[in-house]
Formats: C-alpha cells, sequence, structure tokens
C-alpha cells in the first residue's frame, strides 16, 4: 500500500484550511497569550500521555469512523522503508470520509467532531486530542480521503508565524522564547492525494529520525487482542513491515464468544500462507446504562453530552470453554489502556 501527498496546486482547498489558519495567525498576533497557550496544549498532548499511545489512537479513529459510517470498520498499518527518504507509517481505514468539519476538529485541540455522533456507544473518542499523538514521530503529517487532504508542516508553520510576528513584538517573543517552535496543528495545510483503493482514509506519518521509527515498530509489534476488544467499531487490524512482513487480526462473534483469528502465531511468527491462523476465544459480557445527572453536574459540558457509561468483561478461554490467564497488559482499560493495574486474570473495559 503505496500512497503519496503532495501540496495542493492552484489555490485548492476543498476544506477551507485557509480561513483556519488565518484565524489562528490573527489570534496569534492579537494576543500572543493565546500563542503560548496553544503550544503549551499541544507540547503537553506530545510529549506527555499520548506518546506512547500513537497505534492506539490511529485505531480509535478507525473504529469511530466506522462507526459513524455503520460499516465494519478495517485499519492497515503500513510501514515503509525510507530508501533514502525518511520511512513512512501510512494507517488507512474504512468509514466516515475527511470532511471541512473534521479537519476542523483536528486542528482544533479539545474540540471534537464526534460530540454529536452516535451514542451507540460503538464510537469511544471524546474530545478529538488524540490525533496529537502523531507528533511524537513526525514533523508532517497528513490525512488524505477520497476528494483531498490536508497536512502540516512544522517548518512551514513556523515561517507563517515568523511572518506574523513581524507585525507583532509580543508574538516575536515568544517565538524566540521557543526556539522557533511552533504548535503546527493549529496551521493546517490543502493538500493532494488519496486514500488506497478499498479504504476512506489515511493518515500518514514521515518519521522524525531513528528514534520515532524505533517507537513506531515497538508499537506495531506490541499490537494484540485488546485492541480488538475494546474497539466495538473495529473488526480487522492489518500490519505490515519491512522485517515482520504482513500480520492480520479479526475479530467476529460466536454467541457470548469472541473470536480473534491471527496470523502470528504464539511464539511470534508468522503462519506460512494456506495454513491455519491461530484462533483464540474471549468469552465476553457488556452491560450498559444511563448516569444520573447529578454525577455529571460538575464535568466538563462535552462529557455531559453523553451520560451513559458500559462496562465489558472478557475472559480468554480453552477449547473446553475453560478460563485461561490473558496474555494482554494487566491494566484497566477506559476504553484504551490506562496506568491503572488490574489484579484480575481478565479484560476489563469501561467508559
Amino acid at each position: 500500500m503505496s500512497v503519496r501527498v503532495t501540496a495542493a496546486q492552484d489555490g485548492t482547498d476543498p476544506f477551507g484550511t485557509a480561513r483556519l489558519r488565518r484565524g489562528v495567525i490573527d489570534s496569534w498576533a492579537a494576543g500572543p497569550s493565546r500563542f503560548r497557550e496553544d503550544a503549551n496544549a499541544e507540547e503537553d498532548l506530545a510529549l506527555g500521555g499520548y506518546r506512547d499511545r500513537l497505534v492506539v489512537e490511529l485505531a480509535q479513529n478507525a473504529a469511530d469512523a466506522a462507526a459513524r459510517a455503520g460499516v465494519p470498520g478495517r485499519l492497515r498499518l503500513t510501514l515503509h522503508a525510507g530508501n533514502g527518504e525518511p520511512p513512512v507509517l501510512a494507517a488507512a481505514n474504512t468509514g466516515a470520509p475527511l470532511d471541512a468539519t473534521g479537519v476542523e476538529s483536528l486542528s482544533t485541540l479539545r474540540a471534537s467532531a464526534k460530540r454529536e455522533s452516535t451514542s451507540s456507544g460503538d464510537t469511544v473518542g471524546r474530545f478529538g486530542v488524540g490525533f496529537a499523538a502523531v507528533l511524537a514521530v513526525s514533523d508532517e503529517p497528513a490525512v488524505l480521503g477520497r476528494h483531498g487532504g490536508v497536512r502540516w508542516s512544522l517548518a512551514e508553520a513556523r515561517e507563517l508565524a515568523r511572518e506574523a510576528a513581524a507585525f507583532s513584538p509580543g508574538l516575536g517573543d515568544e517565538l524566540r522564547r521557543r526556539d522557533g517552535h511552533v504548535p503546527l496543528l493549529r496551521l493546517p495545510l490543502p493538500a493532494e492525494g488519496t486514500a488506497p483503493e478499498g479504504y476512506d482514509t489515511v493518515v500518514v506519518l514521515p518519521l522524525r529520525d531513528p528514534a520515532a521509527e524505533d517507537l513506531v515498530q515497538r508499537l506495531l509489534a506490541g499490537i494484540d487482542d485488546a485492541l480488538l476488544l475494546t474497539l466495538p467499531g473495529l473488526h480487522e487490524i492489518t500490519v505490515d513491515t519491512p522485517a515482520g512482513g504482513t500480520r492480520t487480526l479479526r475479530r467476529t462473534a460466536e454467541g457470548p464468544y469472541t473470536v480473534i483469528e491471527d496470523s502470528r502465531d504464539a511464539a511470534g511468527t508468522l503462519a506460512a500462507p494456506g495454513t491455519a491462523e491461530q484462533t483464540r476465544r474471549w468469552r465476553t459480557v457488556r452491560h450498559t446504562g444511563p448516569i444520573e445527572p447529578a454525577l455529571l453536574a460538575d464535568r466538563p459540558v462535552e462529557e455531559r453530552l453523553r451520560p451513559a457509561w458500559t462496562v465489558s468483561w472478557a475472559v480468554p478461554v480453552d477449547a473446553a470453554g475453560a478460563p485461561v490467564r490473558p496474555a494482554t497488559a494487566p491494566v484497566v482499560h477506559a476504553p484504551t489502556p490506562t496506568d491503572e493495574p488490574l489484579g484480575i486474570p481478565a479484560l476489563l473495559i469501561a467508559t
């Protein structure tokens, strides 16, 4: 799966990125404190809790897009070798296509396009901040749909900010204080390119340096059943790397069981073509219910828009249906992994 991203030509801007950039630049020039606020927020997300969540966030966005479109979610994660250029991670998914509202959400910290989406429980994103995880590995992320795309560039964002600083001494002071680093996700640019055949959207991440490539390889190698069990909208994940080949995990339902088929065996070796995939069965139970308004009274507005809870337990079982110890990380999932340890041999997923 190859993808190509280029700057849009002839003024093509289907998602209105020029308007978004102008609004941000004007606000920075008028009040440098706004620039400082945006820069601090993006830095906290990129260097803090989201650094190791890149694959989880890409999968979560794919699951939500599929749920909004009412289609089975498929995600393909492809690590392209550099061959003289920076290596590239491409994450292609099915589901709701990229649109102007989505572009604005990606470029607006803590303002998500998902807040008015379905309340079925299959969508798990809340505030739209997860996309900042891409900044842990890339200075030039892009998102392409079927009809155009959007990209971001640290170098171009820095130049736009410097141009604005020529008329705003306060903004110039902030840029110098940060050695020219700017919150690049606030300044989207139009892009040309298209999602690969069979998918609706692709996130393209040219990797910044060898450390970023190492992080991506580690995160891809660590994908396990939990990713499919915690994201109801996602039915299939394919991982393709130069070193590891192509691995596919699929989720199906069989009565009270969730079945995960994995083309990698228990020893971590990919199954030979024509041979049986490794199959794991999980006994799952899920309950949902409303949250009393009084319990949400002091919560943020966007949390109050989703007054419901969902709790799932999943336990792996053997061929006879007896429980076995899971190989997934022993932490609470809410719905994606947290740092909270779980002392029970099961997978707990709650939102």
